[in-house]
């Protein structure tokens, strides 16, 4: 036998996480040469994208944050966060919400878990030809409404027309500027090992409600989507923990893949305890049938925090006193080992790796 071979599980063990490892800190490399489905998920695919093609292209140290949103700092010492995205949702109308309250409150929470308070948005349209008035009436309604559940004001934005066939219904993106507070700061560098994984409710209703809204599964379920606003649930959460750590809203690729990014970013361990996890049964229930891990299921109106252990139980206190955090709990912690690995401590009392998302179970959910 070679000197060099494990000779006991712990050494086997060892050498294998170390492989896995190396591999997992390999920068992402697009090797498609069109684009597909997948990189739209949030996942693998996604990151390879984006950092091949876009970081690549567009380099400055704001952008090679990757965070939900740039943190900015003004002439006069003021910090601003600055985010966009874009909505491609089908159907545009589906159990608990639409695109025109997913435009809103994506925005809104992707400047909320950056640390910023929302303030202004912007919103462009690009538009179907043929599609009908009363119909966009109701989205725009809807947008309307959310932005007042939110607290910001829809200030500008832009109107484009394509023919007919050239888009599905209507597509919309939306900017976002926030103010963040002096003194505040939530970064992946503040991670410690001891810090708490805290979720702010239940998992996977919104993918789940999406998917089934289409029809194309012969499968019955009252699931309504999540998509809420946070930011107030943010602030909560933060003035009872101002030691909190990190933050990110847990949309494409779901927890699973919130926690790989983190994971990567400060290159400790999280494990997640599968009996923590907030899941509805009759979201469990369609993953279960489908064969999806709701790990990996879009959220609307959750997100993940990393706080200080000693702040932990007054941290889910507040957020459960507050209407949209009553499902709030702790479901894992950080550890120094095995750094940049995401492990599930499975209800059979075993543990596994939750890897990133790759492929793309459910396309256009958001």
């Amino acid at each position: 036998m070679s000197t060099t071979e494990p000779t006991t599980s712990a050494e086997r063990e060892d050498r294998v996480l170390e492989r896995i490892d190396k591999f997992r800190q390999r920068r992402p490399r697009l090797l498609d040469e069109v684009v597909t489905l997948a990189h739209g998920a949030g996942g693998k695919s996604s990151a390879a994208l984006v950092d091949a093609v876009f970081v690549e292209a567009f380099r400055n140290e704001e952008l090679e944050q990757l965070g939900d949103a740039a943190a900015l700092t003004m002439p006069s010492g003021e910090r601003l966060a600055f985010s966009t995205d874009s909505y491609v949702v089908q159907p545009l109308r589906f159990p608990g919400g639409s695109i025109g309250h997913l435009a809103v409150h994506g925005t809104v929470n992707d400047l909320a878990v950056s640390g910023a308070r929302p303030r202004w948005l912007s919103a462009a349209f690009v538009i179907e030809e043929g599609f009908p008035i009363a119909e966009l009436r109701e989205i725009v309604a809807d947008m309307s409404e959310a932005a007042v559940l939110s607290g910001v004001q829809i200030v500008t934005g832009d109107t484009k027309v394509v023919g007919k066939g050239a888009a599905d219904g209507v597509y919309i993106s939306t900017a976002g500027v926030g103010v963040i507070p002096e003194g505040r700061r939530l970064s992946a560098d503040l991670v410690r090992a001891g810090d708490k994984v805290l979720l702010s409710g239940t998992i996977g209703a919104h993918g789940m409600a999406v998917m089934l809204a289409r029809g194309d599964l012969a499968i019955e379920a009252d699931i309504a989507s999540d998509t809420a606003p946070v930011n107030s649930l943010v602030e909560t959460l933060l003035d009872a923990a101002p030691s909190t750590r990190w933050m990110r809203d847990a949309t494409r690729g779901g927890v699973g893949t919130v926690c790989n990014e983190l994971a990567h970013a400060c290159q400790l361990a999280v494990i997640v305890d599968e009996q923590s996890l907030p899941i509805e049964p009759q979201v469990l229930g369609a993953c279960d049938m489908l064969g999806i891990d709701p790990l990996y299921v879009a959220n609307e109106g959750k997100f993940v925090a990393i706080v200080a252990a000693d702040e932990a139980d007054a941290a889910v206190a507040a957020m459960r006193s507050h209407p949209r955090g009553a499902d709030a709990t702790v479901v894992g912690e950080i550890l120094a080992e095995p750094p940049g690995i995401v492990a599930l401590r499975t209800s059979f009392g075993g543990s596994r790796i939750v890897d990133m998302l790759v492929g793309d179970p459910l396309p256009r959910i958001c």
